[in-house]
């Protein structure tokens, strides 16, 4: 089973799928994630219909540990990307299980 989608793999199924040009389709593919990333940069949040909800979310400093040396070092604060799945996208994962 495989695990990894790259963007290469993205552009080859619009390529065959659509029928642009690999150029048309990597310059598809890459305007939609740049706006996708500005998008969530600059409001905090994106929603997307029927399939979930990207937001930021501020993490706090805090004290973490080296498990091998147990040497502690303070983790600093920094931004971090969540995912929500909307309830259309868990049903659909869902009944692919069943």
């Amino acid at each position: 089973m495989r695990v990894n989608l790259t963007k290469k793999d993205l552009i080859n199924q619009v390529y065959m799928q659509i029928g642009f040009s690999k150029q048309i389709s990597e310059n598809l593919i890459e305007e939609f994630f740049s706006l996708i990333i500005s998008n969530i940069k600059n409001e905090k949040k994106l929603k997307i219909s029927n399939f979930g909800t990207f937001s930021v979310r501020l993490k706090k400093s805090r004290i973490g540990r080296n498990p091998k040396t147990k040497e502690e070092k303070t983790i600093s604060q920094r931004n971090v990307v969540l995912f929500k799945p909307s309830k259309e996208f868990k049903k659909f994962i869902n009944l692919i299980n069943d």
